[in-house]
């Protein structure tokens, strides 16, 4: 995996990318992220990092765009029970479970994809399936409605 995209985060809430050599906005960020990569987020006075603080920023603008966002359940839970427990549980096991999911969700449709591109030719498929299989089919090919032995002699 690549390095991080670093970005400069100024007093005036503008984000510099130190990569293409110009400001972006949050939009241009999700995009970004979206697309597969990593950031980190620097504030240029404190020399602090504030990634997180700007992806949460993203994802309130998004839920404000959208009219979704977490559920009020899991906010209070957050407040109530602040810092570490839910700290620990989002550093240790979320990403883990939404890695898992995303993988899983990729593998199902990926298993659909297969599914439909086959069942797009089921017909074909089943009935070379059932001819080969079917020992009497030579027998029974001139049996068929409209078949020649079917017809009365003339």
């Amino acid at each position: 995996m690549s390095d991080p995209l670093l970005l400069k985060k100024y007093p005036n809430r503008r984000l510099y990318d130190t990569e293409q050599s110009r400001y972006i906005t949050l939009n241009d960020l999700s995009d970004i992220i979206k697309s597969g990569r990593r950031v980190q987020v620097v504030d240029v006075r404190t020399d602090a990092d504030v990634t997180a603080l700007v992806l949460t920023q993203i994802i309130m603008e998004q839920a404000k765009n959208n009219g979704t966002a977490l559920p009020s359940s899991v906010l209070h839970l957050f407040i109530q029970h602040g810092g570490t427990t839910l700290s620990d549980f989002f550093d240790n096991y979320l990403e883990k479970a939404l890695q898992g999911y995303l993988a899983y969700r990729r593998s199902m449709d990926a298993q659909f994809d297969r599914f439909l591109d086959l069942g797009m030719d089921l017909g074909r498929v089943t009935q070379e399936t059932i001819e080969g299989l079917t020992p009497f089919s030579r027998l029974w090919a001139g049996t068929a409605p409209g078949s020649k032995s079917d017809k009365e002699p003339e």
